[in-house]
């Protein structure tokens, strides 16, 4: 059957879509649903409507797999605008105050303390306008409403953040682009409002386009407008894309059975030498390299699985 037909089967795996600006990621999985024609779709990792690049989308029983993408480090081409502050800290909010900027903001040594400093962030305080939950609402919901929002800081990391460019025209505002590598829950949105409170001045994240999520880059994406044919040619097999995210172990026939029935495994059920790590999940794989289950080690040092597959 061509791949062409429109009742072509749609395997399981993962898919990277170059998300289009202006779509939320809720929007491109009921795009990617009704062009595929299959139910069980979702994500790793959420993109604001504003933001273009890596969404990692899930097929089938791909779907299994979201916690453990989405807790996948997160690159990011960033541009901050210095000169105004918006509502929900992007160019797609309200203004909330303004500035005449001097040409030499960025010229002095201000820019770059400013830049070692959010290096060093351990903790962050995540944007009102986030999908987090207070008091059991959405934040943004209660922003949206009109209600003050404070949010905790929560545990970021921040493996490298490099400025790629300086833009300090006099005619405009200034601005600096930025390479973002950061941890699961790090809100580059907060990076621009940090980052001008450092300097002193009101700004904004301008422009975001995440470039990796995990070991997907944007080099593998593909547009949403490819059509039914390219997208299922574009699926990551699931056994492909989950060795890409997790160390992986080898199940022997038996070690496999039990494990595809959720039961407590011990170092025999696996071959030799293809056990799991001491510590974190793990893919564990059955003698024909199919996925069996994604598991860890429990009580006792029993390999316990956390997910199963088909």
């Amino acid at each position: 059957m061509s791949s062409r037909d429109p009742h072509t089967k749609v395997p399981p795996g993962v898919l990277i879509i170059d998300k289009p600006h202006g779509l939320t990621s809720h929007d491109v999985v009921a795009r990617v649903r009704r062009i595929l024609g299959e139910k069980r779709i979702g994500h790793a990792g959420t993109l604001d409507p504003m933001a273009t690049g890596v969404l990692v989308v899930l097929v089938g029983e791909a779907t299994k797999l979201a916690q453990y993408l989405t807790a996948a480090d997160k690159r990011y081409s960033a541009t901050v605008t210095f000169g105004t502050s918006t509502t929900t800290l992007d160019a797609e909010g309200e203004v909330v105050s303004q500035a005449r900027i001097d040409a030499a903001l960025l010229e002095g040594d201000l820019l770059a303390r400013g830049i070692e400093l959010e290096r060093t962030r351990r903790l962050q305080v995540p944007p009102a306008f986030s999908a987090i939950h207070k008091d059991g609402v959405r934040s943004h919901e209660l922003a949206r409403a009109g209600k003050e929002v404070e949010l905790d800081p929560r545990a970021v990391e921040v493996r490298s953040l490099t400025v790629t460019c300086v833009h300090n025209e006099p005619e405009g505002a200034p601005s600096v682009d930025l390479d973002v590598y950061v941890s699961k829950g790090y809100y580059v949105r907060s990076l621009a409002r940090d980052l001008g409170v450092h300097m002193g001045v009101p700004s904004h994240l301008s422009q975001l386009r995440r470039t990796a999520s995990g070991a997907f880059t944007v080099e593998n994406a593909v547009s949403l407008e490819a059509g039914r044919s390219v997208l299922i040619e574009a699926i990551v097999p699931i056994e492909a894309a989950v060795a890409r995210a997790l160390p992986v172990a080898r199940l022997t026939e038996l070690g496999a059975v039990r494990a595809r029935h959720g039961k407590r495994l011990d170092e025999a059920d696996f071959f030799p030498q293809e056990a799991p790590p001491a510590d974190g999940n793990a893919a564990w794989f059955d003698p024909s390299g199919a996925l069996a289950a994604i598991g860890t080690v429990g009580e006792g040092g029993a390999f316990t699985v956390a997910r199963g597959f088909v």
